[in-house]
């Protein structure tokens, strides 16, 4: 008999939003993480992007939270702007028709105004841990009556300097508070961490092969480092997205990415971890609307971003780590849907896609492109019988990634010439 939201004890208006987004069952982390939130247990949850993890702790928060009493409740943590105003437009969505009052405090926005916005005393508040901490310093934020903290992606809170801020937060709150992370990633520095400040905690957790959805098929394309906006271009017009992210590693690129997919006639926005925060909130509406086709940002600004149905993400360079990899990888794929990650490598970052495949159990197929069509490296005929259909359609070979060797040439863009507007700016 499979689990559905009736079966958990949460407020009916809750089951009624669930119904109207047409939510029926909840996913194995929600299924393992709601029940126990609710009970009033610490969780420490593991679980890959793109499950739910925002429903299995939001619904708990939203049922415990005491409508009649004007006093902040619930602290929920997030380690970016982005993420801190995702959750709250999925909290006020579930809240809505209830008395629950949600301020977001996050960097970034006008602290003057997140003062004003404490006096009404909100049950919920969420943020970013800087922000929230020095408005506990400034006497701003009270937490003597805060039951709950979520931390949303531990990992990233920890590793990137919040370590400190999240620490004083937990400090003053209450004693028996109830603390809830969640995150994609766990590594077991940071789960010592998070268990130090949890009693007894419900740990839910998958293996680490399984941290990347099936769903999600992985590819890579060699080709020289200069060749790849070319190569990323001729493939966007090849599967022609709707939408895709394209990870850079290095924000100073991206400018160049930019401006060369311009001159490609490719419609293009970029997302800077440290631009002003209503920059920001504008590029991000724009591209959820549809505005334009590429998304261009570094690890750290498009953490957590949660775009429904995108197809494709392209890694211009390789991920630092298997961790950014799952990441990067988990933007698109989500809740059941087919999505594939493409990584463009040159010759010498090759050994990194076999090194992604040991650590995440996963498989990283090489593909070519030649004259408009994708091949694998060992099809000789280069001749499709039947055209390829306009879509990309995630295939399941036998084989995964394996580096060519030095004698063949499956790397070099084959391409007749370089395209007139690269030839253009290279005279320049």
């Amino acid at each position: 008999m499979s689990t559905t939201f009736d079966t958990f004890a949460i407020r009916e208006e809750l089951k009624l939003r669930l119904e109207a987004r047409h939510i029926t069952e909840p996913s194995p982390v929600q299924a393992a993480a709601i029940p126990a939130a609710l009970e009033g247990r610490d969780v420490l949850a593991q679980s890959q992007t793109g499950t739910g993890k925002t429903i299995a702790y939001l619904l708990p928060v939203l049922t415990r939270i005491q409508q009649d009493a004007r006093s902040t409740q619930a602290v929920i943590i997030a380690p970016t702007q982005e993420l801190a105003m995702q959750i709250v437009r999925e909290a006020e969505y579930y809240s809505e028709g209830s008395s629950i009052q949600i301020a977001s405090l996050i960097g970034g926005a006008a602290l003057k105004r997140q003062v004003e916005k404490l006096k009404l005393h909100p049950q919920l508040v969420i943020g970013t841990p800087g922000r929230i901490h020095e408005l506990i310093e400034m006497r701003k934020l009270k937490m003597h009556e805060v039951r709950t903290i979520v931390v949303d992606e531990v990992d990233h809170v920890l590793q990137k300097g919040g370590a400190s801020d999240t620490d004083s937060i937990m400090r003053s709150a209450l004693r028996d508070r109830q603390l809830l992370f969640f995150s994609a990633t766990l590594p077991a520095e940071v789960k010592a961490l998070a268990e130090r400040w949890m009693q007894d905690p419900v740990n839910i957790g998958i293996e680490p092969e399984k941290r990347i959805a099936d769903t999600i098929e992985h590819l890579v394309f060699v080709c020289e480092e200069r060749d790849k906006i070319d190569m990323l271009r001729r493939l966007v017009r090849h599967w022609n997205p709707k939408q895709a992210i394209v990870f850079i590693n290095d924000s100073s690129e991206i400018a160049e990415w930019e401006q060369k997919l311009g001159y490609a006639n490719l419609s293009v926005a970029s997302l800077y971890g440290d631009a002003p925060k209503q920059e920001r909130v504008n590029v991000l509406r724009r591209f959820r609307e549809g505005q334009f086709q590429l998304l261009l940002a570094t690890d750290v600004a498009a953490r957590g971003l949660d775009i429904p149905d995108l197809p494709y993400i392209f890694s211009a360079q390789p991920a630092l780590n298997a961790e950014h990899y799952v990441h990067r990888a988990g933007r698109t794929g989500r809740m059941g849907r087919q999505g594939v990650s493409v990584n463009l490598i040159s010759h010498r970052e090759q050994f990194i896609m076999r090194k992604f495949e040991r650590e995440l159990g996963i498989v990283i197929h090489e593909r070519e492109f030649y004259n408009g069509r994708i091949f694998e490296p060992n099809d000789a005929s280069r001749r499709p019988k039947t055209k390829p259909a306009a879509n990309h359609q995630p295939s399941k070979p036998s084989a995964g990634y394996r580096p060519p060797s030095k004698d063949k040439r499956s790397g070099k863009d084959k391409d007749k010439g370089a395209p007139k507007w690269l030839k253009e700016k290279k005279r320049q």
